[in-house]
């Protein structure tokens, strides 16, 4: 089957390309290529298999041991309760040395017991020198530069999903939930999700001790009356990056869950009814713009509302937001965005972020479209009359409540289903003359629903199920997609075969306009474990799929193939710790042709990548890239048009220093060069510094400059057949300033500044020809210059003062300048822009927990 696909790839990159792809490639035959790339794969292979299995070992067990006796969280061990519980030390390393045993002075010893009301976990991080500790109040799931330990369960031992509790030395809490990764079989943490558990630290001559309880309501797990779970602690010592794990691992090996021991007999446990409450209040104040004081400026809002965690079962919880306030959540980064593409946003509403693994499946869930732009609002503007205007078009929708349903079964079945409602939404358009005022709806009344099933099996496989569908009122189209997903490794675990199958439909109201069924799917395979992996893939989807309306998607109409070759150094040698090096490419083509144009060739590329550690805890990395001439049927913005772009170069490299240390730094650089086309070229360069003062106070700095001194792109559409490019010189900047100062674990203050300014300088204009190239365009007299900034703070007072309980006070300061004039002084557009109307907000928001269990047990 490999040659099979090689061969498909030598033929397709001929055919196509012409020998641009893989230089002077015509000069040798397809056999001879066959020949040497079988062999090259063939040693790889014998070695990896070598390396994969020579440190195989037996899974560790773990005796469940329980205890009637009390235990107070403190982080000091000396309760009578901890004699009851069993001892799991010799832990083994695994980076940067594998195999190797914790060293006396430095070892770990924990213990684990339960009760009926949960799990308790304690023990010491020895450390022969205690200013070896690394320690940083960076606040909860913040990380820092930290050292760790934490508890990993596998309670329904599939091998598959894991919960995780971490606790630093300064006691700030960590948790996730680990799930495999589409595309990364090793999996993914996903650090949103949080739990309400105790825990306690103490820092003493000897290292540091800890003790952690964790409620059955922090947890999920069947209501057998004996249960076996799967079981790993791992602690890491930041300031030489060793990590140990009690049941070894070997990072040559596919997945972190496979590898685990077991806790073994647990007995009598029983899920608890699980009901959480989050009642909060939040007042807001908005003040725009800034630099007046009329009352009419100022705004302000009280509002209440529920979030609501109820556990159905001992498998399946349900998640409900109530009037949902969304207000602190951080600043986007906006961009001037010059590509035919949507910018793609982080999410931050804590809802659509925390426990949403299974809806992420299939990459088919994009939850910033709910409450997202509304789909009319640009067309409002262009319903306004001569004698009108616009007076208010908000862009989002608000969400009136959301709620999910999530778990899995005993059995390895795991089902989700998120549901969410937005309201109708208007624009208000004024008469200018009468001063009557009219509506015009941007957004309908809208369902969003996205239902998932996912079976897991052995060998960390599984099939999955996914359905999007959104439902919108009044005269807009309803959109649906499913899609099954399947991922299958050998018995080894080294070898894997993935792939989905996916239909679109788009179902519209008025009788003018035709439904559209979409196909879409890809296929891979490749091997996962061992020091040599590869992959190949293809992927289709025709002219007619699309997941834009629950998801992100750029464009369809499209075959390509992709390949992975890599090899890894995971141990220590020489001068590094570890070493990773790959080539991989890709070869895109049209499914169905565009109109007139006969060519399908779109794009390829062939890129190589290098990083590595150093024995000082140094990263570095380098790459290259090269890609053929190119058809770029998007950049035109208009269908059946096509862009011949250049050929290219690019190279790069950057650099992160040990981030232990009170100064840290990382660099990048990118340059891309086009060759013989039009003198082409750009630069990335970005810079991040970070000094922590002391455990309690850090500064972090990050700049991105980009300048593009000769780049070349679409401007604008004069009339239909008349598409306007330009030679233009592009500056942009990217500054983040960030603080933070933590005066206790529970209780933190943050300020995070940007500003962002890009400036367009068109130079020279062309019109684009029917053929792809450009022609000279004279006679124009608007320069369709560009100079975008944006200016955002977001400061964050939090206080953890109870359990699951918070206040947050969060100031907010929004400035935004676009103009036509091509100012590429950097200190003068931020001056105009902080001189620009300013929206600012202030808000208070308390956040209290309620737990079922603990309002019983006072009662």
């Amino acid at each position: 089957m490999l040659k099979t696909v090689l061969l498909t790839f030598i033929n397709t990159y001929q055919t196509t390309i012409t020998g641009s792809f893989v230089p002077q490639a015509q000069n040798y035959t397809k056999t001879t290529i066959m020949k040497k790339l079988f062999l090259l794969f063939l040693v790889q292979f014998c070695i990896s298999v070598h390396y994969s299995f020579a440190q195989a070992t037996t899974p560790r067990s773990l005796p469940a041991k329980r205890t009637n006796k009390p235990v107070i969280i403190d982080g000091k061990l000396n309760d009578l309760a901890w004699q009851d519980a069993a001892k799991a030390d010799d832990y083994t390393e695994f980076r940067p040395v594998i195999g190797r045993k914790e060293e006396k002075g430095n070892h770990t010893e924990t213990f684990l017991m339960y009760d009926d009301a949960g799990i308790y976990f304690g023990g010491t991080c020895f450390e022969r020198n205690v200013d070896s500790i690394a320690k940083e109040l960076a606040g909860r799931d913040g990380f820092g530069m930290n050292d760790y330990i934490g508890l990993i369960f596998d309670t329904y031992n599939d091998k598959l999903n894991g919960f995780e509790y971490f606790v630093t030395p300064l006691g700030e809490q960590w948790d996730a939930k680990m799930t495999p990764n589409q595309n990364d079989n090793n999996g993914g943490e996903d650090f949103s999700w949080n739990a309400v558990w105790k825990s306690a630290v103490v820092i003493h001559d000897k290292g540091w001790s800890f003790e952690m309880f964790l409620p059955y309501s922090a947890i999920r797990f069947s209501k057998d009356k004996v249960q076996n779970w799967g079981l790993n602690i791992t602690r890491r010592r930041r300031k030489t990056e060793q990590q140990y794990t009690w049941n070894a691992i070997n990072p040559n090996v596919n997945g972190f869950l496979t590898q685990e021991g077991q806790w073994t007999g647990i007995s009598d446990i029983k899920p608890p009814l699980r009901l959480q409450l989050f009642p909060y209040f939040s007042v807001y104040a908005n003040h725009f713009p800034s630099n007046t004081t009329e009352q009419k400026n100022w705004t302000n809002q009280v509002s209440g509302g529920l979030d609501l965690k109820l556990g159905i079962n001992q498998a399946f919880t349900l998640d409900a937001t109530l009037i949902p306030d969304f207000g602190q959540v951080q600043s986007d980064n906006k961009v001037l965005n010059l590509t035919p593409f949507e910018v793609k946003f982080n999410e931050y509403r804590s809802f659509f972020t925390e426990g949403t693994e299974l809806f992420n499946k299939g990459n088919l869930f994009y939850s910033r479209r709910i409450g997202g732009t509304p789909i009319h609002l640009y067309d409002a503007y262009d319903d306004v009359k001569s004698n009108e205007r616009m007076l208010k078009n908000p862009t989002e929708a608000k969400l009136i409540n959301a709620s999910k349903i999530s778990g899995r079964t005993k059995n390895g079945l795991g089902v989700g289903v998120l549901n969410a409602i937005t309201q109708a939404q208007y624009a208000t358009i004024e008469n200018i003359e009468t001063g009557e005022i009219r509506k015009f709806q941007t957004n309908p009344t809208t369902n969003y629903n996205l239902f998932v099933l996912d079976q897991t099996f052995k060998h960390n496989s599984s099939v999955s199920f996914i359905n999007t569908n959104v439902t919108r009122g009044g005269n807009d189209y309803n959109a649906n997609v499913s899609a099954a997903l399947f991922s299958f490794n050998d018995k080894k675990n080294t070898y894997n075969i993935s792939g989905n199958a996916s239909t679109s439909y788009l179902k519209y109201k008025t009788p003018d306009s035709e439904n559209s069924l979409g196909y879409s799917h890809t296929l891979s395979v490749g091997k996962t474990s061992g020091r040599f992996n590869f992959n190949v893939s293809q992927s289709l989807t025709d002219t007619k799929y699309t997941s834009n309306d629950l998801g992100y998607f750029t464009n369809n109409n499209f075959i390509n193939h992709n390949f992975y070759i890599g090899y890894r150094y995971t141990e220590p040698k020489g001068w590094y710790n570890r070493l990773f090096f790959n080539i991989n490419g890709g070869l895109s083509n049209l499914y169905a042709p565009i109109g007139d144009i006969k060519s399908k060739y779109q794009n390829a590329r062939i890129n190589f990548n290098l990083n590595a550690q150093t024995k000082k805890l140094i990263w570095f990395g380098m790459f290259a890239n090269f890609n053929p001439a190119q058809n770029d049927f998007y950049e035109p913005r208009t269908m059946g048009h096509v862009y011949k772009r250049g050929k290219s170069v690019a190279f790069g490299s950057w650099i992160e220093t040990n981030a232990a240390k009170k100064y840290s730094v990382s660099a990048e650089f990118f340059e891309r060069i086009f060759l013989n086309f039009y003198n082409l070229s750009g630069t990335d360069i970005s810079l991040s510094q970070k000094y922590r003062f002391n455990s309690k106070f850090s500064i972090e700095h990050q700049i991105g400059f980009m300048p593009r001194p000769r780049s070349l792109g679409y401007t604008t559409t004069l009339s239909e057949n008349d598409i306007l490019f330009a030679v233009r010189k592009v500056s942009t900047v990217d500054n983040v300033l960030n603080l933070k100062y933590s005066f206790t674990n529970k209780m933190g203050l943050t300020f995070r500044a940007r500003h962002y300014v890009s400036v367009v300088d068109n130079k020279e204009f062309y019109s684009l020809n029917k053929d792809g190239s450009l022609s000279t365009k004279t006679g124009l007299t608007e320069k369709y210059n560009r100079n975008v900034n944006y200016f955002n703070i977001d400061m964050v007072y939090t206080w953890q003062f109870a359990p699951g309980s918070f206040l947050n006070v969060v100031w907010k300061d929004a400035g935004f300048m676009s103009s036509d004039i091509a100012n590429t002084r950097y200190f003068e557009n931020f001056q105009n822009t902080l001189q620009s109307d300013q929206n600012n907000n202030l808000s208070i928001k308390v956040i209290y927990f309620l737990d079922y269990l603990q309002l019983k047990q006072k009662m």
